[in-house]
């Protein structure tokens, strides 16, 4: 059993940065893949980042190049570094945990382990 706890979020202006990060209970983190998703008000979930337990990394193209998603295993903790923040990436952010046994694959949208979200707001 795994549980995710998000921290992190808050107001930021546009062009501002914040760190978000996702800390998980249990052991066996180091084999997990880890994805971000947000949902914005009236969208549907989408992925935002996502990461292997090899530390392969995948973005959606509307964050690449301005976020970064890493995992520190020592601390049982994924990260989302946001820069350049837009008023778009407005939403409630969720980390997600895989315990696949593929190697190098990505966390599936399916998984049972949600963490309860954290909101980000973009806003002058």
């Amino acid at each position: 059993q795994v549980q995710l706890v998000e921290s992190g979020g808050g107001l930021v202006q546009p062009g501002g940065s914040l760190r978000l990060s996702c800390a998980a209970s249990g052991s066996g983190f180091n084999i997990y893949a880890m994805g971000w998703y947000r949902q914005a008000p009236g969208k549907q979930r989408e992925l935002v980042a996502a990461i292997t337990s090899g530390g392969s990394t995948t973005y959606a193209d509307s964050v690449k190049g301005r976020f970064t998603i890493s995992r520190d295993n020592a601390k049982n903790t994924v990260y989302l570094q946001m820069n350049s923040l837009k008023p778009e990436a407005t939403a409630v952010y969720y980390c997600n945990a895989d315990p696949t046994t593929v190697v190098d694959a990505y966390p599936s949208p399916t998984t049972d382990y949600w963490g309860q979200g954290t909101q980000v707001t973009v806003s002058s």
